[in-house]
């Protein structure tokens, strides 16, 4: 052993610990148990080694041996390449299909966490070579906030009051509030969508918000959360069924329609005011507005 070796299994073993961290399963069953995280795990181990070796090697001047960094970064894309072929295909045989966009976010997601390994572990190791084993562990600690900051990301209830309305017919038109929906002939489904069906109304905060709302993939998202967490009231063939989410166009509002199976309107409402903000889907026009009127 040499002066190297603490601060190197204490830099990896944070590293993973954080991975192990952001790495939860939650209603959206991904990644799966068990296969998908040991992949993740295994890939989180190295991204750990990567960050705590490059400290040692500044500090021995062999600047050359943190080149294979370079190499670490066009790895972890792979990563998100995987992470998008994979969930696409899985996507096709979704009752409620999370969309591309949301597959996107998440593959991107994933990418990200294992910088956030590397730099935590990078942090860690600094610390403990500069200073002491105490020092290292705050550091961790700050690294790990940091990170938990990083992976939370902004909710729907930020940009949005989401309210519960319920569906009626004017004639066949099916509605939430006043916002059309989709076309209904059969009295069968009219009679199955006013037994199971809910409604509810998103309504902006600001002018920013109605943009980033009205992105079709945020609204597929939504739609999708809701789903898996409650279920849905549908089979494949049967497009009346189908959960929607429809925009009014004179104000920006947007009526979201779901037929869960586990009719819980508390349930449903928090489900969706907790739905997670696109990254892809965020929208600033205001902000161009300023920046224009600036120059």
């Amino acid at each position: 052993m040499n002066e190297y070796t603490f601060p190197i299994l204490y830099g990896v073993v944070v590293g993973v610990l954080t991975r192990l961290y952001l790495l939860r399963t939650d209603y959206r069953q991904y990644p799966t148990y068990l296969h998908g995280k040991t992949i993740h795990i295994a890939l989180g181990v190295i991204a750990a080694g990567l960050g705590t070796i490059a400290v040692p090697a500044i500090m021995e001047k062999e600047f050359t041996a943190i080149t294979f960094l370079a190499l670490a970064a066009s790895q972890f894309r792979e990563v998100r390449n995987m992470e998008r072929n994979t969930l696409n295909e899985l996507d096709q045989y979704e009752l409620v299909p999370r969309g591309k966009t949301y597959i996107e976010g998440i593959a991107i997601v994933f990418e990200g966490r294992n910088y956030l390994v590397i730099f935590t572990s990078f942090f860690s190791t600094l610390a403990y070579l500069i200073w002491n084993v105490w020092a290292a562990m705050v550091v961790s600690v700050i690294c790990l906030f940091i990170a938990h900051r990083l992976m939370t990301g902004n909710r729907l209830k930020d940009i949005a009051d989401v309210e519960y309305v319920k569906p009626h017919f004017e004639g066949a038109g099916l509605y939430v509030d006043n916002i059309y929906i989709m076309n209904i002939g059969l009295q069968a489904r009219r009679e199955e969508i006013l037994r199971y069906g809910m409604g509810f109304i998103l309504t902006p905060k600001n002018f920013n918000a109605r943009t980033t709302i009205a992105n079709l993939g945020q609204r597929q998202a939504i739609l999708h959360d809701v789903s898996s967490a409650l279920g849905v009231y549908r089979d494949s063939g049967t497009p009346a069924l189908v959960p929607l989410a429809k925009r009014d166009l004179n104000d920006g509002r947007v009526g979201i329609f779901i037929l869960p199976q586990v009719n819980d309107i508390e349930k449903a409402k928090k489900i969706i005011e907790n739905a997670p903000i696109l990254e892809n889907a965020i929208r600033m026009p205001k902000k161009r507005q300023f920046i224009r009127k600036g120059e």
